[in-house]
This record gives C-alpha cells, sequence and structure tokens, in this order.
C-alpha cells in the first residue's frame, strides 16, 4: 500500500513558551548585622561587586557575586520571591534563608 497525503499539516507550529529568567548578583554572609551594615556600606557609594569580593562566603563572591542567569525554582523560595518581583539594580535584604543572610540585587529580568 502507497503512502497517500495526511490529513493533516505535516509542519508541527510549535508555540515558545518562555520562562521567566533574571540575572542576579548577591552578597552572603552568616549574620544579619553585617549584612545590614554592608547595604549601609553600597547605598553610601561602595561597589557592590567589590564588598562582594570581600565579605561574600559564597563562591560567586569571586565574580563580585554574579549568580548568572536562572529560572523560578533554581533558587530557594526566599531568594526567589525577592528576584522575580523586585525592581531591577535596586539593593534588597537583607534576605533571610537557610544559608544566612543575602543581599540581592537583580540586574536583568525576562517575564
Amino acid at each position: 500500500m502507497l503512502a497517500k497525503e495526511l490529513p493533516f499539516p505535516t509542519k508541527l507550529k510549535t508555540r515558545k513558551h518562555a520562562m521567566p529568567q533574571a540575572e542576579a548578583r548577591h552578597i552572603h554572609v552568616e549574620d544579619e548585622t553585617l549584612c545590614a551594615e554592608l547595604k549601609s556600606k553600597i547605598q553610601n557609594g561602595e561597589d557592590f561587586s567589590e564588598v562582594a569580593k570581600t565579605h561574600s562566603i559564597c563562591p560567586s563572591s569571586q565574580q563580585g557575586g554574579d549568580l548568572g542567569t536562572f529560572g523560578p525554582g533554581q533558587m530557594v523560595q526566599e531568594f526567589d520571591s525577592v528576584v522575580f518581583s523586585t525592581n531591577l539594580n535596586e539593593v534588597q535584604g537583607p534576605v533571610k534563608t537557610q544559608f544566612g543572610y543575602h543581599l540581592i540585587e537583580v540586574t536583568s529580568r525576562t517575564d
């Protein structure tokens, strides 16, 4: 039996389901008081990247706290809720997670 033309299109149309993505950097410390002090330093003009390199206990400190690009659910809930709801380029925190305290700055986000 020979194949006949199919009664439906053979080219599939795909719909892109873009997941929200964010780029952020953070400073991770164990003490809430220190976290608040570091936020004040940044708000008074100190460079976020330099503060991260000097004080953050996260391996990302070597990149100035840069976490790269990630989507919802890739970070702990407390972190995600800040990253995917806050204004860009504003330092948020202290944010408490199971790992300690964080200052978070979202540098870009797609919805």
